[in-house]
């Protein structure tokens, strides 16, 4: 039996010509709005967990039935439903149907994509959930500050998550003058983070994409018992790593190809380097132009 990823890569193969139907609009962000909000216990998590990876069958579900693919028993399903604000399951199921729905296409629309035209339909859906979440940017503000004071500001990003951590230190180092980035699991990051709090910081920003690493869970508990705050950039807000870290960013990742894509955790880091930008507008500018004068000299960058 082929593995989830082996799966994605055959049905994710660029046929010539091929043309299918228009990908699916991504639910995620409208899953969250629903399970983000109450405290819910470690069977309720596992209930909401599945709701979110299956959505277009869990939808259909009898409460047996989803109660029995969970493993959890037939109240704990109905504790559920009303924890996150409905009368009991059928008024849940009902929502959820309706949500499941809305990401298929209505009758008689022609509206095809090939494969590749799907992935990136797919990601402006996460861009656009990303948008409505920036309506208010308190938050985003809130954190950059948080992180522009942090001297140093530890960066963590292992596996898959390292080209978005190194893209983020690569950047906050031109406007802060401590950035320690961490890239290497176990005892190296262990070192890392206990140095990071001993030299005077108080806050790690990590990236976990998806497949999440264990190493990326024990090193943000390692982060939290030095004494550190942990910001997390993650794809979904329920599950391990959201309940360990002080602040958490979900944001949605294409998943149409084999490999994910990151467009929405992206630009969200960019949102956080301009918010920290913003939180010290004198240090920021003088950093910049004194980096400006080094890459003149230096002939750091061709002239376009």
């Amino acid at each position: 039996m082929p593995s989830p990823q082996q799966a994605r890569a055959q049905a994710s193969a660029i046929t010539s010509g091929k043309t299918v139907p228009e990908a699916e609009a991504a639910p995620t962000s409208r899953l969250r709005e629903l399970f983000d909000g109450p405290r819910l216990s470690p069977g309720q998590r596992r209930i909401a967990q599945y709701l979110i990876e299956h959505l277009t069958e869990a939808a259909f579900l009898s409460i047996t039935e989803l109660a029995d693919r969970v493993g959890v028993s037939q109240p704990s399903v109905t504790r559920f439903a009303a924890a996150v604000g409905f009368s009991g399951y059928p008024a849940l199921r009902e929502t959820l149907q309706s949500i499941a729905l809305s990401t298929l296409s209505g009758p008689g629309e022609v509206n095809r994509a090939n494969e590749l035209q799907a992935a990136v339909d797919a990601e402006i859906e996460n861009l656009e959930n990303l948008r409505r979440d920036f309506a208010d940017p308190d938050r985003v503000i809130h954190v950059g500050r948080e992180l522009s004071n942090s001297t140093p500001l530890t960066v963590l990003g292992l596996r898959i998550s390292v080209s978005l951590a190194e893209y983020f230190g690569y950047a906050a180092r031109r406007i802060h003058p401590d950035v320690r980035l961490v890239t290497r699991g176990g005892s190296v990051a262990y070192d890392a983070l206990l140095q990071s709090r001993e030299a005077g910081g108080t806050w790690v920003l990590a990236f976990a994409m998806p497949r999440h690493a264990q190493e990326t869970l024990t090193a943000v508990r390692v982060a939290r018992e030095a004494g550190l705050k942990v910001v997390l950039i993650t794809d979904l807000a329920l599950g391990p790593l959201a309940e360990e870290a002080d602040i958490t960013f979900a944001t949605g990742t294409g998943s149409r190809l084999v490999f994910d894509s990151y467009a929405a955790p992206g630009v969200l880091a960019a949102a956080l380097l301009q918010a920290m930008t913003d939180a010290d507008p004198e240090r920021t500018q003088g950093r910049l132009e004194k980096y400006e004068q080094v890459a003149e000299q230096r002939h750091f960058f061709l002239r376009d």
